[in-house]
């Protein structure tokens, strides 16, 4: 099953499964948050909440992305309260390039630097046994529901940043149940966003690259992710496309358990708010900017995984530092 989240014309939200190009609206519904969080005091699964409420009337899926009014599949009414995160140095990448990888992680581990370190004991202990936790992944924040871009709309790039790259990747998707447990409610396709220009000049500067807006959905995935999975990511600049390559992820591609990513998010106590959200990227294997690709504005990011449904898609727009280089009050 895969839903997503819309607006009606009069403004109010509601959900839908998807049927091909029509989508079956949930009746009784206006958020995906809340459907789980009933589902969760129900004891049942997803599905089953949305088979117990039933759907009543269709809409025109087309139209829907058309008007701007597909939401990203999981959110919260208080952006405050929805926390962006996301993990890196977790896919091992094509078999070409495992194959590479592993020969440069083969020496001295005091002969690598700090990012192939980090990718090494990735490998050897990112997937423990059943119930163990394994070594850390690499782990940034990137900010609350306010940096999210709807599917199909612009993707804020900040005036003082250098750069707006694309990240592919994974988005798993949690709501905190009323007895601060966290609950996987699904998966979407998502697009990371980073300023790989400022990232590049020194790795200290990960966290300030991160902090850029981003996407994902249109669709939730609702199941447990597959294994192995091919993607497509693409640029498309003035009606042509400039970059486009294929990306493998899921479990079988990753030298990290989905179970290990997200017992290192979620041991922390500050992450266990009841009825909060969580949005965690799961890492990419693939970006342009590292086949030599400057991104411009209006240049259109798509991204895709089959059983995602359709892809994503977003336009890149400059917008100006609400801040800027204006003095800071003191009280």
């Amino acid at each position: 099953m895969r839903l997503i989240q819309f607006e009606r014309k009069d403004g109010t939200r509601a959900v839908g499964v998807v049927d091909g190009d029509t989508i079956q609206v949930v009746q009784n519904t206006e958020t995906v948050r809340r459907l789980a969080l009933d589902a969760i005091a129900a004891g049942r699964s997803l599905t089953d909440e949305v088979a117990s409420r039933g759907t009543s009337g269709t809409e025109d899926y087309d139209t829907l992305l058309a008007d701007g009014r597909v939401l990203p599949p999981l959110d919260h009414e208080d952006p405050a309260h929805c926390v962006i995160a996301g993990t890196g140095l977790t896919h091992i990448g094509s078999a070409a390039a495992r194959g590479q990888m592993h020969a440069k992680i083969a020496g001295a581990e005091a002969d690598l630097n700090d990012s192939m370190r980090m990718f090494k004991w990735g490998v050897e202990g990112g997937k423990p046994e059943d119930g163990k936790a394994g070594v850390q992944p690499e782990w940034f924040y990137k900010g609350d529901g306010s940096i999210v871009a709807r599917p199909g709309q612009g993707l804020p790039m900040p005036d003082f940043a250098e750069d707006s790259g694309e990240e592919p990747e994974v988005v798993g998707l949690y709501v905190i149940a009323d007895d601060g447990t966290p609950w996987r409610v699904g998966f979407a396709v998502g697009n990371e966003t980073t300023d790989h220009v400022t990232e590049k000049k020194n790795y200290l500067y990960l966290a300030h690259a991160k902090l850029r807006f981003c996407a994902y959905g249109p669709e939730l995935f609702v199941g447990d992710l597959p294994s192995d999975l091919t993607g497509h990511a693409r640029i498309i600049r003035n009606g042509e496309t400039v970059w486009e390559k294929s990306f493998p992820t899921g479990e079988d591609n990753m030298c990290h358990s989905l179970a290990n990513l997200e017992y290192h998010h979620f041991k922390y106590d500050q992450f266990l708010r009841p009825g909060d959200v969580h949005v965690q990227f799961m890492g990419t294997s693939v970006a342009s900017f590292g086949d030599g690709i400057k991104t411009e504005v209006g240049d259109v990011f798509e991204i895709g995984i089959p059983e995602f449904g359709r892809p994503l898609s977003n336009t890149i727009v400059m917008v100006p530092s609400r801040q800027g280089l204006k003095k800071i009050n003191a009280l």
